[in-house]
């Protein structure tokens, strides 16, 4: 087993997710090396095979935070390394195993949840007393009141700071689509209706049922037809995603489906939820497709808490995609093999290191801590999230769809409709949702980088053949592609790294995927599902039926037929309590466009073009708090009133203080 003083950059398969030695539910395939389960290399560690699987490897004890990483990847700073393990360790010692009891019950009602936030609650003077000889102070801070009786006072989360009820509207609902925690999700609607993707001859019809008449009466009087030549229709679409693991999903303690949720663009450029297609396979086999209801938006009587519970099941199924895909998979995971090949490969004085080390900051050892606690068999995440053991599985299926040069953001816009290629427009970028506030910032921030990135480059690489002459970026690069992302080797999309052009489109999609598409989908989780009724990450029972009790229950007391359907309180707790850890900036963070160290280069031209990135940056800033201030603008802050900064830089931030901002882009994917 490699040691803490160890230098060491290699790579291994995610092999030690799983616990075959502790029986068949602990065990987990190995991701990484097959067609059946591709995935990105991880680093690796060197412990021995387990004793029952010599194809997964051991673990350490699940309190040990000192899983190796390189030395020169650990946390560079103790008060920071200090709070993270504190509180991943809490999490996993005793959230887990001690306070399960304390919380073994329901929520009833909205304000009970609200409780959370403001008094937290009462815990038992025994318990107490546990909780203070286990806990580190460190983390005690951050759970208990300063009198010491309250457990679990939570910072009030954004969406419900200045309406407690505005979280529950078609119109938020749809707005975060645009500006919420997963904003890269939405797609221009290009076929009605909706097709499947998924293999006819193993799945069935999986085409959608939604109909013209389920969405035409409102649409605002468009028909479909008219709709479509509008560009005003747009699909939310999870169903493809789930379907295949829907049936083992269902067999544990989750009741899902797998969603289509279609929007109508409106005159003030929001979003209307029209129509939530809810699917289950087939009970008869897959082969005979799904089976699927569609529920239409509705205000008033039992059908309007019908719609709610509909939304629900849709953000749940988006919470977990969120989670396993846009964050973990397309954030984490991908990043980590150009880390280990830059390391390999690029000496510390070679360009290239220097452009993008600041970017690789940290990287390693937050995703050494997740597979320690997170995503490991039994972990955080499968407690928390609706795919539960299956989660990590599913995250590989949708690796093999993975393409590096459709992250870049201009790309990814194009692919998913919602912005056209018009030469009219600022960088030839015409947005359909012109009040797409992921879209918009993103995009100022994407060019600065592609900017900054290109002058930088040029300095270096002059002419294109020192691209392909340079021996130690074309190791790099082979090594990225047939060993750290080698189940993609054969892909076709690969850049030949032969060009300028080449290295500066892959070196702007590493550090716009490393800093900002990172902090989008990372920094706004408090914000938005810290109150987890607005996001919730599982359900528990399907839609009630007219006729059960569950029917009834769901006239009578609507709060509390939600509340029983989706997440329950424990792992309410639990998952709050995580996300809360994962939101804040730590007050040592380096922003995009800081460097640690000013003296990274003596080279006079970079150093230029470096002071030219950091004052657009800030130039950027300033748009982005104008845009956040233009009542014009509907989405920017919605009914819930909180504005769009995920994506606001923090360049000009030297202040050292962290916390939950809800704003600032790190470099690196760091948390």
């Amino acid at each position: 087993m490699l040691k803490e003083w160890d230098r060491v950059y290699d790579y291994d398969y995610y092999n030690d997710l799983g616990l075959p030695d502790k029986g068949e539910d602990h065990e987990r395939p190995v991701l990484g090396g097959s067609s059946q389960y591709p995935y990105p290399r991880r680093g690796r560690t060197g412990r021995k095979p387990t004793k029952t699987d010599p194809n997964t490897e051991s673990r350490l004890f699940l309190l040990s935070l000192d899983i190796y990483v390189p030395r020169d990847e650990r946390f560079g700073h103790v008060k920071f390394s200090d709070f993270l393990a504190y509180a991943l360790k809490s999490l996993s010692q005793i959230l887990v195993p001690e306070l399960k009891h304390l919380f073994d019950k329901e929520f009833d009602s909205f304000d009970d949840v609200l409780k959370l936030y403001e008094g937290g609650f009462n815990v038992p003077e025994g318990a107490l007393a546990k909780l203070r000889a286990c806990i580190p102070w460190e983390m005690l801070r951050e759970l208990l009141r300063s009198d010491g009786e309250q457990f679990l006072k939570l910072p009030v989360p954004d969406v419900i700071k200045e309406d407690k009820s505005a979280w529950r509207t078609d119109e938020e609902f749809g707005r975060e689509m645009l500006a919420g925690v997963n904003p890269v999700m939405i797609c221009r609607l290009e076929e009605f209706p909706p097709k499947s993707r998924l293999d006819k001859k193993v799945f069935g019809n999986q085409d959608s049922s939604i109909t013209k008449e389920h969405i035409e009466m409102n649409m605002d009087g468009y028909s479909v037809d008219k709709a479509f030549k509008n560009n005003r229709l747009y699909i939310l679409d999870h169903h493809d995603a789930l379907m295949p693991y829907l049936r083992r999903v269902n067999s544990t303690s989750t009741k899902t489906y797998a969603t289509r949720t279609i929007l109508f663009k409106k005159y003030d450029g929001t979003l209307k939820p029209l129509a939530i297609e809810l699917s289950l396979p087939h009970p008869q086999g897959d082969i005979h497709g799904a089976i699927s209801h569609v529920y239409t938006a509705a205000e008033q009587g039992v059908e309007a808490s019908v719609w709610q519970l509909a939304k629900a099941y849709a953000a749940v199924n988006d919470s977990g995609y969120h989670q396993l895909v846009s964050h973990w998979l397309n954030t984490h995971a991908v990043i980590e093999p150009f880390v280990i090949a830059s390391n390999r490969h690029l000496s510390v004085l070679h360009p290239i290191f220097k452009l993008l080390q600041p970017h690789f900051r940290d990287t390693m050892n937050i995703n050494a801590l997740a597979r320690q606690i997170l995503i490991n068999a039994g972990g955080v995440l499968e407690i928390t999230v609706y795919p539960g053991r299956f989660a990590m599985e599913m995250s590989s299926v949708v690796y093999k769809d993975w393409v590096l040069t459709d992250h870049a953001l201009p790309v990814d816009l194009l692919k998913r409709g919602v912005a056209v290629k018009d030469s009219s427009y600022p960088h030839g970028l015409n947005l359909l949702i012109e009040d797409y506030p992921f879209a918009v910032d993103g995009l100022d921030i994407w060019y600065a980088i592609e900017t900054w990135v290109d002058d930088y480059c040029s300095f270096y690489y002059s002419r294109d053949n020192l691209v392909e002459g340079d021996t130690e970026l074309q190791a790099w690069w082979y090594e990225i592609r047939n060993v750290g992302h080698g189940d993609k080797k054969d892909e076709p999309w690969w850049p030949e790294m032969k060009t300028k052009d080449d290295l500066v489109k892959t070196c702007t999609i590493i550090i716009w995927v490393a800093s900002a598409l990172h902090a989008a989908v990372n920094f706004g989780q408090y914000s938005f599902a810290g109150f987890l009724p607005n996001r919730p990450t599982v359900s528990r029972r399907f839609m009630p039926q007219p006729g059960t009790p569950e029917y009834e229950e769901l006239e009578s007391d609507p709060e509390k037929a939600f509340l029983r359907t989706i997440t329950a309180q424990f792992q309410t707790l639990l998952g709050v309590s995580l996300i809360e850890i994962l939101s804040r900036h730590s007050s040592d963070e380096v922003y995009l466009g800081q460097r640690e160290n000013p003296e990274w280069t003596t080279d006079a031209e970079p150093l230029a073009a470096f002071e030219r990135f950091r004052t657009k940056l800030m130039d950027i800033e300033k748009k982005i708090i104008e845009r956040s201030n233009d009542k014009s603008l509907k989405n920017r802050q919605g009914l819930v009133k909180v504005p769009y900064t995920l994506l606001y830089p923090s360049t000009s931030d030297n202040s050292g203080v962290g916390g939950l901002t809800g704003k600032g882009i790190p470099n690196s994917v760091s948390i």
